[in-house]
């Protein structure tokens, strides 16, 4: 079977816009919460998130592409071409055509949407531009990426809600495994902070009430925690087969081990409260990648500060692994970051390669344990983690689960020696 390696990681995120600023900050437990600046927020009750700062587009790619794209889109390109620079690979004619393109999002260009909508409005149809569907089609992330890096093998958008940036992964994994490419730009990004979203997230129930305490507002696992923060952003990772990266010398990051997607058949933003299909997720993903359950050492939550996605999947973890779960550390990154939506996965798989290469766990911060929830989350200080698998867990609304499997690369001299 083919192996598959990351090679290369890019980020752009509430609390750093590239990898090594984004993993020292959530080391050290930084919260990206704050008011929105996005927007006026006005009376709106719902006035925090996560957004990604001090980000120019202008860095990335040429104004006329930033004055026709939406911020999500912007956000892939930058993480994509970060990753590239970072796995050393060039795309040029002697390899674009085995080079493809999987990223992900859960709302696309919803704004630019809302933002035609309401030029519309306040004028008439003359006001909307030409570019408000290829700025606003989920498939932008993927198709821009491709379009700015020149890759032009298999190019595909997973739309899987809160679990679309980790389905990338899998799939990039799958069309690795098929030889239908030698590397895939894989990853997640979303960009929905505004009045439409924030306002529809906020009178649907999950966003959390603090308002005013923003930095301490997600609280994963805690008992006292009343909902989930928006975030932002996006996270790219070079997926590579084994063969390809050898044959270039490349530096290996970690393996992609194996994954499993699932479905709860229950409610269409409500987990099951059971945890059904999380745990059949979990213990598939665990026997694709070939391993045991007390192999597993990480498990980087999908943790998003509900009430019922916190029980649910502390559920999911102990149908999945017994009494093993409690020789594992589980975090949830959201906790400083907010929930990123799409991106939310691949966000949580760039950390846990950084976590299985650099020996360190992630604080989930603003922690007071839970006496209903007996799972060992490492609270509010990073803890030594000395493992070599990790499993990313990431569950989107209409009950569509996905776990990834990743896997520390023991000796490699960090050039694929």
């Amino acid at each position: 079977m083919t192996r598959v390696f990351i090679t290369g990681m890019g980020a752009i995120t509430p609390v750093g816009n590239d990898v090594e600023t984004f993993w020292q900050n959530l080391l050290v437990g930084k919260s990206g919460a704050a008011r929105i600046e996005q927007f006026e927020t006005g009376d709106m009750p719902w006035n925090i998130a996560c957004e990604v700062k001090d980000f120019d587009a202008g860095d990335y790619m040429d104004r006329k592409l930033t004055r026709r794209t939406a911020r999500s889109t912007q956000f892939a390109i930058a993480a994509a071409k970060q990753a590239l620079e970072d796995a050393n690979f060039v795309i040029d004619e002697s390899n674009r055509d085995n080079v493809g393109v999987m990223m992900a999002t859960g709302g696309g260009g919803i704004t630019e949407i809302e933002f035609a909508a309401l030029g519309m409005a306040e004028k008439t149809w003359r006001s909307v531009g030409p570019f408000v569907v290829p700025a606003a089609m989920a498939n932008a992330v993927s198709c821009l990426v491709s379009i700015e890096t020149g890759a032009r093998g298999p190019i595909m958008t997973s739309t899987a809600a809160c679990a679309s940036g980790h389905y990338s992964i899998i799939e990039g994994y799958h069309f690795l495994q098929r030889g239908e490419a030698d590397v895939i730009i894989a990853g997640g990004a979303e960009s929905a902070v505004s009045v439409l979203t924030m306002s529809a997230f906020g009178r649907m129930g999950p966003l959390s009430s603090r308002m005013d305490d923003p930095e301490h507002a997600c609280r994963p696992f805690s008992v006292d925690r009343d909902g989930f923060v928006s975030g932002e952003g996006a996270c790219s990772l070079i997926l590579e087969t084994e063969e390809h990266a050898r044959k270039r010398g490349a530096k290996i990051y970690a393996e992609v081990l194996g994954g499993r997607l699932t479905g709860d058949a229950y409610h269409i933003t409500a987990p099951d409260p059971e945890g059904d299909g999380a745990a059949r997720a979990l213990s598939g993903a665990v026997k694709s990648a070939k391993l045991e359950p007390q192999d597993i050492g990480l498990v980087f939550a999908h943790g998003t500060g509900t009430v019922l996605n916190d029980a649910g999947e502390a559920k999911a973890l102990k149908k999945a692994f017994g009494e093993r779960v409690y020789d594992m550390k589980i975090t949830s990154i959201k906790s400083m970051i907010g929930h990123g939506l799409g991106a939310a996965g691949a966000q949580s798989a760039v950390a846990a390669v950084m976590a299985l290469r650099g020996g360190m766990m992630p604080p989930t911060i603003n922690y007071t344990p839970d006496p209903t929830i007996d799972i060992p989350i490492v609270g509010n200080v990073a803890q030594a983690a000395d493992a070599k698998y990790a499993i990313v867990n990431a569950f989107g609304f209409g009950g569509q689960n996905v776990v990834a499997v990743l896997g520390r690369v023991d000796g490699l001299n960090g050039n694929g020696a």
